[in-house]
Order: structure tokens, then C-alpha cells, then sequence
């Protein structure tokens, strides 16, 4: 259902709608909740917050975004408050200049001084789609890119996770870490050069 229907359908206490709502919606409100608070625990609580603050300002929201934004507007309010109280939460945008060494391996790439190619791939990365589906796809896959998000500094982690985790938009992750388009293309490269490496070494000891 569009917006419009499944607020008119939640307004009129429609608790199918909002079952419905909250099982597309509850994974996604707890992964970005986990990037300000120290536990899933407490993320699982933000979330459980965060559904109750759209029951409550339900009859007040005036439709100028979509429902979706307006959620996870009301959960990053109430996440960034809790992780506050617990010392956890950082600005995104004191540390998002800050340099974390280099996204991907330099002896990867021929020395600037060499006579051919220099700075060009020594050792290229993985065509991923040689792999099949079903290597890509493997919960332990899944597992090890969701581990090796874990490991990244705060910036790194929350802008792979709102980008392409949870599909927001450049401009909606830029305003959320409050970060110029520049810093953001770097922190995204940087978190998917991580991951990228870990999967070349999962595959690679994998195959050996």
C-alpha cells in the first residue's frame, strides 16, 4: 500500500496496517538504532520506543515527507538521546575527516616510480560475478560482512549501513551524519573497501 493508504488505514486503528508496517520496518529501525547505543539490547528498545512515538504523533504528522522518513526521524531522535546518556554517541561529523589509513592495501598498487603503469593494480581486486549466487548469498557470507561492519570506526560503519544496508539516499545519509558529499563518498569507499577485503580473504582461504 502507498503512504496515504496505510495512514489513513493506521489513524482509524487499523492494527493489521500497523503489524504489517512494523514487521517491514522493525529490522531496519533496530540496525540503525545499533549505531548509537552500546547494545542490541538497548537498540531493541529504541525501536520498541520508536513505535509508540508513531502511534502517539500519528494524528500530528502533516504528510511532508514520507512515513518512512518520518520514523526513522523519530527513531533517530530518540536513539542519539539514549546514546547521549550513555557516553556512547560521537558526531559523525567531528570524525568524519579524520584519516583512518588507507581503504585498501598500497602494495596492492605498482610504486609511483616504477617505469610502467605506476599507481596502477598490481593486484587487482575479485570479479565478484564469477562467484555463484549461492557462495555470495550463504548465511555465513552474510554473517562475515555484517561481522566486518561491526569492526569499522563509528563514521565508516553508519554510512555503509544507511547507504547500502538500508538503501537511504546520499542526500538523506549526508544530512543524517551531517557531512559535506565529498567526506561521504570517502567514509562509503573506505567501509566498502573493508568489506570488499574481507570477502577477498574469506573466498581466497576459502578456495585454498
Amino acid at each position: 500500500m502507498d503512504d496515504a493508504r496505510v495512514i489513513a488505514a493506521l489513524r482509524t486503528g487499523d492494527e493489521a496496517a500497523f503489524a504489517e508496517l512494523v514487521d517491514r520496518l522493525h529490522p531496519s529501525l533496530v540496525r540503525v538504532a545499533r549505531l548509537y547505543v552500546s547494545s542490541q539490547a538497548v537498540a531493541e528498545e529504541v525501536a520498541q520506543e520508536t513505535w509508540l512515538g508513531v502511534l502517539n504523533g500519528l494524528d500530528r504528522f502533516e504528510e511532508r515527507s514520507s512515513l518512512k522518513t518520518w520514523i526513522f526521524r523519530i527513531l533517530a531522535n530518540i536513539a542519539k538521546t539514549r546514546g547521549t546518556r550513555e557516553g556512547r554517541t560521537v558526531p559523525f561529523s567531528s570524525v568524519a575527516g579524520e584519516e583512518e589509513g588507507h581503504a585498501v592495501d598500497p602494495d596492492r598498487f605498482i610504486p609511483p616510480e616504477a617505469e610502467r603503469a605506476p599507481r596502477h593494480w598490481a593486484i587487482p581486486p575479485c570479479v565478484w560475478s564469477t562467484e555463484p549466487d549461492e557462495r555470495l548469498l550463504a548465511g555465513e557470507v552474510r554473517e562475515l560482512i555484517f561481522r566486518t561492519i561491526e569492526t569499522l570506526p563509528p563514521n565508516q560503519r553508519a554510512a555503509i549501513v544507511l547507504r547500502d544496508v538500508e538503501g537511504w539516499s546520499s542526500e538523506d545519509v549526508r544530512n543524517e551524519l551531517g557531512v559535506g558529499d565529498t567526506n561521504q563518498r570517502v567514509l562509503l569507499h573506505r567501509a566498502r573497501s573493508r568489506v570488499r577485503q574481507a570477502l577477498e580473504d574469506y573466498f581466497r582461504d576459502e578456495d585454498s
